[in-house]
């Protein structure tokens, strides 16, 4: 499990394709000692596990499922990524329980600057957008953040100035592509509600 909170932006270092699967070698700040091989660590929202690391890198490795349903298959050298290793109990919840699992993928449709502050606005695809509700939870690629409000398919959030300077957030343009998990919360409430 994580919270949606970045704790460092790492650097794909290289990438091999193995059949339909892939191999990220990911340069971080992230003490390494104390990341075991088999650990889990969210990369721009995906849940993947550490296979091999060295003094300042790790790999992941990420199947075909993986790359059709995210936006790891667009990944090359040298893309900056938003990491955030396990919570562990006892940690402090700063964002929200998110579990690495990503719903769906979004495309930014509009940036606009409020204040200091990014508003973005970023269309979903259906029927995922039923999950989303103004002022409830949502992670964009792995980052934790508010619904600002909801129209349709279409979600905006606000970026305060921190988060925009510290993760990958704010390299966004019109037309790029996040990772997207909607809050667990709503979508067993979502899930409690067609069944009941």
């Amino acid at each position: 499990m994580f919270t949606g909170i970045v704790t460092d932006v790492g650097r794909i270092k290289s990438v091999h394709q193995t059949n339909r699967d892939r191999r990220f070698e990911i340069e971080t700040a992230f003490d390494l000692t104390s990341v075991e091989i088999g650990a889990s660590v969210c990369h721009a929202g995906c849940c993947l596990t550490v296979v091999e690391k060295g003094a300042d890198w790790f790999a992941v490795e990420v199947s075909g499922e993986t790359l059709s349903m995210t936006t790891l298959d667009a990944w090359r050298e040298g893309r900056r990524v938003n990491l955030e290793r396990a919570a562990k109990v006892g940690d402090e919840l700063g964002g929200h329980i998110v579990s690495g699992h990503v719903d769906g993928v979004g495309e930014v449709v509009s940036l606009s600057t409020e204040g200091g502050s990014h508003r973005v606005r970023i269309r979903v695809s259906k029927p995922l957008h039923r999950f989303i509700a103004s002022k409830g939870s949502i992670t964009v690629e792995g980052v934790s953040l508010t619904v600002n409000e909801v129209e349709d398919d279409i979600f905006g959030v606000n970026l305060i100035p921190h988060t925009w300077s510290v993760t990958t957030l704010g390299e966004l343009k019109v037309g790029s592509r996040v990772n997207l998990e909607i809050d667990m919360l709503a979508r067993y409430l979502a899930r409690w509600r067609e069944t009941a």
